[in-house]
């Protein structure tokens, strides 16, 4: 009979695999949380969490320092390619802190809002310049961030997000107001705040008091709108004209880029081979 010999587990490399499953038991675990379930120290989970990294296994969302599973992009369909766009704008909205004195968010279409998915503002420490949290619910009629993509997604889904928005009282000139600020932020490739409608929305009272200022840009990829992306600053900061001036381009640039690295990913998943250069 053939004794079994005795081998022994390789032990750090089961914490990593601790570290890796916990992961993606919680979906999105602080360093904290890990440290508590696992009971390894912060320093040592940091250099495991860096080490899955690099590996492709894990990333870091900037919005609040979590960290989350990777999914295999060979795994993804191209629609769940979009839900995970966070993934891949993560590194390139940590670049346009670089370049850009201001946050961003990062928002993908609900049923009637939009969603934040990511935010750079914890990597500016400026009280005036705190975004979020993911999951913030935002208006379409009322944020720069709505408005751009409202303004570029198709007029079927637009007509459609509209319907779910119209007030029972509202009136035709009311309506005629919203599809001309719309064809506005189309012409000039870039969506604002203003001018203000009457349609009630979650976002109204809040865009009115919080003495902020914003101007975002659709992320287009495979011809259609999957997200948007904007840049948020103190009214007494600095005026539209002036921060357009200054920071479109970068906003812009920033958002053709996540563009293309989404349609990589999708391109990825259905097998096909597209060359984009990022």
């Amino acid at each position: 009979m053939m004794l079994e010999r005795k081998v022994k587990t390789v032990r750090a490399l089961e914490r990593g695999l601790d570290v890796l499953l916990e992961v993606q038991a919680r979906r999105a675990a602080s360093l904290h949380e890990l440290h508590v379930a696992l009971g390894l120290p912060k320093a040592t989970l940091l250099r495991m969490l860096l080490t899955l990294g690099r590996k492709g296994l894990v990333w870091q969302r900037l919005a609040d320092g979590a960290y989350l599973p990777h999914v295999d992009a060979l795994a993804r369909s191209p629609s769940a390619a979009i839900e995970h766009v966070a993934e891949v704008a993560s590194p390139h909205m940590k670049a346009l802190s670089t370049k850009v004195a201001w946050p961003s968010v990062l928002a993908v279409p609900r049923l009637d809002h939009m969603e934040i998915l990511e935010t750079n503002s914890p990597l500016f420490r400026l009280d005036s310049a705190i975004l979020g949290p993911v999951g913030v619910k935002l208006s379409y009629i009322h944020t720069a961030t709505g408005r751009a993509y409202l303004s570029a997604c198709d007029e079927s889904e637009r007509e459609a997000i509209i319907a779910r928005l119209r007030p029972r009282d509202s009136t035709e000139a009311a309506e005629e107001d919203l599809r001309a600020i719309l064809a506005e932020t189309r012409s000039r490739g870039y969506a604002a705040r203003e001018p203000l409608h009457p349609w009630p929305d979650r976002s109204k009272q809040l865009v009115l008091r919080d003495g902020r200022r914003s101007m975002a840009v659709p992320i287009m990829a495979g011809g259609s709108p999957v997200a948007t992306i904007n840049l948020t600053w103190p009214a007494k900061r600095g005026t539209d004209e002036a921060v357009v001036l200054r920071h479109l381009d970068a906003l812009q640039q920033t958002a053709a880029a996540i563009g293309r690295a989404v349609e990589a990913q999708a391109a990825m998943a259905s097998g096909t081979t597209v060359n984009f250069t990022i």
